[in-house]
């Protein structure tokens, strides 16, 4: 049994309130699929999807979905669809699931998938028990079919950072690099002079047992003679000038 979404007031966020800023370099651009006239629209709405979910920097043949691309470009699927499967890709599993923790995991989820920061903490506690109880996959179904994004992007939009005025865009914030990883490879670096290189060098020693059971034969001991020389008992005087008779 699934434990229901925790209930979470949000906070006042610019991306809640209506906008009158004059469009310019922030105002992202919008990907719709009806907007595509041909392939090579279709291509950039595509490539526009992989820098949204996978991160500006990950933009490498080896993490294109293929498959979900020819899928897009057929109208098999939606954009919808093809937004999921990327964020359920091995790709996104291996660059942002394993290397976070639950709480940096719903941050960085929400960023892409929604287009905004979490509120408070409270909505990454509740996010986090739904990846607890339903797994990477039920965490990245409840975003993608939440009213939240049916309402900002539905079933043909790309996911867009809805309104930005300071920090660096959400897709170009490596998550890997967040406390938490760092932590973890701060801990496996090589510290000199740290005690747990020396205890650690000391497990490695496999030191050989003496055995005590070696039975030690006498016969061929030789005893050094400790004896003194006896001499005549000639008496002596402290005094230098002493005499005695002879």
């Amino acid at each position: 049994m699934s434990i229901p979404l925790l209930t979470y007031k949000p906070s006042s966020q610019n991306q809640r309130v209506a906008g009158y800023e004059v469009p310019g370099e922030d105002t992202p651009y919008i990907y719709r699929i009806e907007d595509c006239l041909d392939a090579g629209d279709v291509q950039e709405l595509i490539w526009a999807a992989y820098r949204q979910i996978f991160s500006e920097h990950v933009i490498l043949q080896s993490s294109r979905q293929t498959n979900l691309e020819s899928q897009l470009k057929n109208r098999a699927i939606t954009v919808r669809d093809f937004i999921r499967g990327l964020a359920k890709s091995e790709t996104f599993y291996r660059l942002v699931v394993e290397s976070n923790s639950n709480y940096r995991l719903v941050e960085v989820s929400l960023k892409r998938l929604l287009g905004r920061a979490p509120y408070n903490k409270d909505e990454e506690i509740a996010w986090s028990i739904k990846i607890a109880t339903q797994g990477i996959d039920g965490f990245i179904d409840a975003l993608i079919d939440s009213e939240e994004y049916t309402q900002n992007f539905g079933d043909n939009t790309v996911p867009y950072q809805r309104r930005r005025f300071k920090d660096r865009p959400f897709n170009l914030v490596t998550p890997r690099y967040g406390s938490y990883w760092r932590d973890k490879l701060e801990e496996q670096r090589y510290k000199w002079g740290d005690v747990r290189n020396f205890l650690d060098m000391a497990r490695e020693i496999k030191p050989k047992a003496r055995a005590t059971n070696t039975n030690v034969s006498t016969a061929n001991i030789t005893i050094p003679d400790t004896t003194r020389e006896t001499k005549p008992n000639v008496p002596v005087s402290i005094s230098p000038t002493a005499s005695f008779p002879l």
